[in-house]
């Protein structure tokens, strides 16, 4: 059932990346991409992960702004064991999209200051779902708030966002679904790069997200402020393939979550909820 529904979720996702190409009417880049890592960590769990993560990821501009969306499929080892049972890992699909008007292109007035070349108004929506025996996550939230893009090489965008998030987990070893629980609105501080270093065919790209907390969980705990910073050294292979630049690249990649999922890593959900993870990282982009 879970295969299906990835296969579905994967079509989906290629419908909707085709129809946002289709309405760029200045520039897209498409890329589908694989990443592994050995020391992923989950909330309440006390084990290091190993995790086999394929993404698509579509980012385009059009008159007045831009689009980005990413789809992340995450396979577990059955050390972040699957609601299946019989050994096997847990699987989640996460998807990610964000809508940037761009200030300047709509109104035609020029919104620069100091380090900003321009501001925006981002709005967007997470969506998960994941077959693991202990939560099942549901997650499902809206974001809207301004948006500054800084005048650097490359690009590094800096957003102030409101977030509107619930989430319906069910638990396999109590058999008890939890009704859709909605948590305090709360704010988050996001920062996005990508930034060529030179002409050296390495680049540095990542985000950053800085999360308040949520206010009460669904089952009454209190959550915690959120960092999650995701970040990669990038090199640009595509000369030895013979493609045009910056079609297939490849690097290291190093996350450092704490208190994932607002989960505080100090008390019951344990280290599992501060997770420090090295990975390799391959893309190619169409």
């Amino acid at each position: 059932m879970m295969h299906q529904t990835v296969t579905r979720t994967i079509l989906g996702a290629a419908a909707l990346t085709c129809t946002l190409a289709a309405q760029a009417a200045t520039w897209s880049d498409t890329s589908i991409g694989y990443r592994y890592g050995t020391d992923y960590a989950e909330p309440f769990n006390a084990n290091a992960i190993s995790k086999d993560i394929i993404n698509l990821n579509h980012v385009s501009g059009y008159k007045y702004g831009s689009n980005f969306f990413n789809v992340d499929m995450l396979m577990s080892d059955n050390k972040d064991p699957s609601s299946a049972g019989a050994g096997t890992g847990a699987q989640e699909v996460y998807i990610v999209y964000r809508h940037t008007v761009d200030l300047e292109k709509l109104t035609g007035s020029p919104y620069k200051f100091g380090p900003v070349r321009g501001m925006g108004i981002t709005a967007g929506f997470d969506y998960n779902t994941k077959t693991d025996a202990g939560y099942n996550s549901k997650k499902r939230m809206l974001v809207a708030g301004p948006t500054f893009m800084m005048d650097v090489p490359g690009f590094l965008n800096l957003s102030l966002l409101a977030l509107f998030e619930s989430n319906a987990p069910y638990s396999t070893f109590s058999r008890v679904a939890t009704p859709r629980y909605t948590y305090d609105s709360h704010m988050m501080l996001g920062a996005a790069w990508g930034i060529p270093l030179g002409g050296s065919g390495f680049s540095f790209e990542g985000f950053a997200n800085f999360i308040a907390a949520k206010g009460k969980n669904e089952f009454g705990g209190d959550t915690a402020p959120e960092t999650n910073i995701d970040m990669q050294v990038m090199y640009d292979l595509s000369p030895v393939i013979g493609a045009s630049p910056k079609t297939l690249k490849l690097g290291l990649e190093y996350q450092y979550w704490k208190n994932k999922f607002g989960n505080n890593s100090d008390g019951a959900a344990g280290k599992g909820a501060f997770a420090q993870t090295p990975m390799i990282r391959v893309e190619y982009h169409f």
